[in-house]
């Protein structure tokens, strides 16, 4: 096997980083961004539940909004009884979530439960369908984990859906952050 030179490793790096090998400093930016307002949400996981549940009430409403402008002006498109009475559930679901943001925090608990016992089980099938392989336990361990999620979020539930949207956002944000900020530094290092 042949060893690489340093330029052709830095070459590749470049390839692979591609326009951010140029920006580095956003990348940091906004990974230190990331950072502090994962850290901010887990400090404050129930008002960051509260806020994020009026950002996506907001957004159903732009959206829904948007949908029935370009409805009414789709005149002749066969679809556009439909897409106004999807226009208007998407506003009248924004609207509820203002009005009621701890039911549809409750909602979003339930959905976010359904989704690891669902993952979990389909991880299960697999896993078994894969069983010849030496690796198929990571895929039961994982799949465990996924039941196992679902099965904390519902132990804790109703009480849950105040604290844990919150917090899987906040998490995301310190991962996405750690991401884009190692990526940044990366990518720093080759403009050296």
């Amino acid at each position: 096997m042949t060893e690489l030179s340093v330029s052709q490793i830095k070459e590749i790096r470049i390839a692979v980083l591609g326009a951010a090998a140029k920006v580095p400093g956003a990348l940091i930016g906004m990974g230190v961004l990331f950072i502090a307002l994962g850290m901010i949400g887990i400090a404050g996981q129930t008002l960051f539940s509260f806020v994020s549940i009026n950002v996506l009430g907001a957004f159903l409403i732009i959206g829904g909004a948007v949908q029935f402008a370009h409805a009414l002006k789709s005149t002749g498109w066969k679809s556009v009884g439909i897409q106004v009475v999807l226009a208007v559930l998407y506003i009248a679901a924004g609207v509820y979530t203002w009005a009621f943001p701890i039911p549809a925090l409750e909602a979003i608990t339930l959905w976010l439960a359904a989704i690891f016992f669902i993952t979990g089980f389909l991880r299960l099938i697999s896993a078994f369908q894969h069983r010849h392989f030496r690796e198929w336990f990571w895929l039961v361990l994982s799949s465990a984990i996924s039941i196992l999620m679902g099965v904390l979020i519902m132990n804790g539930y109703p009480e849950s859906s105040l604290w844990l949207p919150g917090l899987l956002i906040a998490i995301e944000l310190l991962l996405q952050g750690w991401s884009l900020l190692f990526l940044g530094l990366a990518a720093r290092s080759l403009t050296k």
